[in-house]
């Protein structure tokens, strides 16, 4: 669950992507070919498996370079060994920004992230902990590629940095370090922790490579986080927030500091909350990002404009709808661009500096996000993803009419047989109209009634977004269909739609999508015989609810779900956003409208065959809310699997945990709605294949 303003991410869309196969030299790695076992269609094209979603890279932070000429960015693979610890490795690559061969620049089984060029295009910095676990440090190479250097040795590591404009220092993001005596009691395990007390915050420092020194800019009881240089490089501008903790993620403020003096000063002073602040080319402007009620769980985050010497601030969006990605400013600073959400698609947009229109410039229907404009204002970058591609590198002009891809990681896909998405609509049962995805079996022959999976997304403020989704692919390949709804509450159809489920969970959102179901099967699509439902964070709290509320449904899977909100309160880390959703009260001052929204309440309905799925270190849901809906079914008789996997958070990161995951869905699946496992070991596969 999760307000877009906070700071972690706390929404999970369920794409379940992730990376692959470390040892790829200068091209995109391709899967290991799999002798024993290789589900294909009848046609010969392979079939997507939960194996194979092991071998996808995963591409990000794209950085042009100063000349324009390359794009440097990360590649995140798996590094699969037998009878070994599978582990994601993010490696440094650079492709030419008019198309060409990608090349990898670092290489090990260490992480090299965050890729940064220096303002004269010599040389790439990026973080590592080559040299000690834990700890990533600024390391150099050398443009033309060659042996890595470390140029930091900050104390614990660093976070992030930022170059400076001339190139001679680099401004750090790091956490502060315990004391001697902290680290001589932790050492004996005398290391009582007091709740709310001695957070470790996040800081400033410069670090000068040419005298290898270090200078903290900003100490205090706040948390620093995405620092930037003003181009003369006289100023900083920074988000500060009174804590790390996700329920401060929405208390944001920008701050300016002075380099040469060390003076701070609040950006603006307002009620509201303020982030992303991005200076403009000439340095005259900083663009920001706000909302004038900070705090609060589900509003608008608004485009600002506010001039660097001092000024009231503008609200550029003010009557745009929905929420501002972060400022990219165009190289004549006439316009400002951004990726937000709209609908089921993530698209790019422009704001006229002047006038404060804002124009669609995108218009692809999957994920199209924007990183960086080249210095001489012809070249946009960013990641782009469709139903059918992972997100790969493009290049394109500033009208972003054509999109030219850069990076081909995927191309062994073309191998493979893929499911369509399309965007589906219907109307809930009290008239609201609802959209969301439909996704067709592998193959899918018209007319022919399939088992349907209905997926409820996270959030709830989030969206369901036609890109890429591995899990649905490999559910697909399995026969299933599957339906994403975007109901009530979701976001990229504006604030009056995102609010809509305040008081009202597991009413109006339960409604939109059981009317989805309804819709599917009354376009001869799903068989009403065989009907599942899955989903994760808040999708697990609504396929908890389902549970309670309809027998319709033959297996349902609820992940990382809530299953009573009153405690869920106070086991969780976002009080404010879960608040906001009850009338702005906690659970002690509204004690019946919490326990009447519960699924708690209802476990007595409880007869389907369910399987729940935890992370045992959840601290957004923690374990708790499934252990309670668990002994409830258990000591009920109802068929029931509970499936915890240590070590995880609310999102998973271990790579055998995140196949084992979707190889669970679909024999879970396959086992209650009468379908053969198709792409999995293990099972018999499906005659009609073959």
């Amino acid at each position: 669950m999760n307000p877009k303003r906070f700071s972690t991410l706390l929404v999970l869309l369920s794409c379940f992507m992730v990376p692959a196969l470390a040892w790829a030299q200068d091209k995109p790695a391709t899967p290991a070919k799999n002798e024993a076992f290789e589900p294909r269609t009848r046609d010969g094209k392979k079939l997507l498996t939960a194996l194979d979603l092991m071998k996808s890279s995963t591409v990000s932070n794209p950085r042009i370079s100063p000349d324009g000429t390359r794009v440097a960015y990360t590649a995140a693979e798996i590094k699969m060994e037998k009878d070994k610890e599978w582990k994601s490795i993010t490696q440094v690559w650079v492709v030419p920004s008019s198309g060409g061969r990608a090349r990898q620049f670092t290489r090990g089984d260490k992480n090299a992230t965050v890729p940064e060029w220096s303002p004269d295009g010599t040389l790439l910095a990026f973080l590592s902990d080559r040299e000690k676990d834990g700890e990533r440090q600024v390391w150099m190479i050398r443009a033309d590629g060659g042996e890595a250097w470390a140029v930091t040795t900050h104390k614990g590591g660093v976070s992030g940095f930022r170059w400076s404009p001339d190139g001679k220092q680099l401004l750090l993001s790091a956490a502060d370090q315990p004391g001697k005596d902290e680290e001589d009691r932790k050492k004996v395990k005398d290391d009582t922790m007091v709740i709310d007390r001695d957070i470790k915050m996040t800081h400033l420092w410069t670090w000068n490579i040419d005298k290898k020194e270090e200078k903290r800019l900003t100490e205090g009881e706040f948390t620093v986080s995405d620092p930037q240089w003003s181009p003369d490089g006289t100023r900083i501008t920074y988000t500060t927030r009174p804590t790390p903790k996700a329920d401060d993620g929405g208390l944001s403020e920008v701050w300016v500091l002075t380099f040469a003096g060390g003076e701070k000063k609040k950006l603006e002073d307002t009620a509201g909350s303020s982030d992303t602040a991005r200076w403009s080319p000439d340095g005259k402007w900083i663009a920001y990002t706000g909302n004038p009620n900070a705090g609060d769980g589900v509003s608008t985050t608004y485009l600002y404009l506010i001039a660097a010497n001092g000024s009231a601030p503008k609200q550029l969006t003010a009557k745009f709808d929905l929420d501002v990605g972060t400022p990219v400013w165009s190289r004549d600073g006439r316009a400002i661009y951004f990726s937000t959400n709209v609908l089921e698609a993530i698209e790019v947009y422009s704001c006229d500096v002047a006038s404060g229109e804002v124009k669609q410039l995108s218009r692809r229907g999957g994920s199209t996000g924007i990183t960086e404009v080249s210095r001489d204002g012809r070249i946009v970058v960013g990641t782009s993803s469709t139903a059918q591609r992972p997100a790969e590198l493009y290049a394109s002009g500033t009208d972003l009419s054509s999109l030219k891809l850069l990076t081909d990681h995927y191309s062994w896909l073309k191998d493979y047989a893929l499911a369509e998405t399309e965007v589906v609509k219907w109307k809930s049962k009290d008239g609201t109209e609802v959209e969301g995805l439909l996704t067709k079996p592998v193959g899918y022959e018209a007319g022919k009634k399939v088992p349907l999976l209905l997926n409820p997304h996270g959030g709830p403020t989030g969206a369901s977004i036609n890109s890429f989704n591995g899990t649905i692919q490999v559910l697909a390949a399995n026969g299933f269909a599957v339906l994403q709804p975007n109901f009530r509450g979701s976001t990229g159809k504006g604030l009056a739609f995102a609010q809509a489920n305040k008081n009202t969970w597991g009413k109006g959102d339960y409604e939109d999508c059981m009317t989805g179901v309804d819709a599917m099967i009354a376009s001869g699509l799903a068989d009403p015989d065989r009907l599942g439902a899955y989903g994760w964070s808040y999708g697990g709290y609504m396929t908890f609810w389902i549970l309670t509320q309809t027998d319709r449904f033959k297996a349902v899977s609820p992940g990382a779900g809530l299953s009573n909100i009153y405690s869920m309160y106070s086991q969780n880390d976002i009080q404010r956003y879960l608040r906001w959703f009850y009338s702005d009260k906690s659970p002690w001052e509204a004690t019946d409208l919490y326990w009447d929204r519960s699924p708690m309440k209802y476990v007595k309905n409880v007869k389907t065959p369910t399987m729940i799925m935890h992370g045992q270190v959840d601290t957004r849901v923690p374990l708790a809310q499934a252990q309670e809906f668990y002994m409830a079914l258990k000591e009920m008789k109802v068929p029931v699997e509970f499936v915890v996997y240590p070590r995880e958070n609310h999102g998973f990161t271990e790579p055998r945990h995140q196949m084992d995951r979707v190889r669970r869905y679909v024999k879970f699946f396959a086992k209650y709605l009468g379908t053969p496992v198709v792409t999995e070991p293990g099972e018999a596969r499906n005659p009609s294949l073959e």
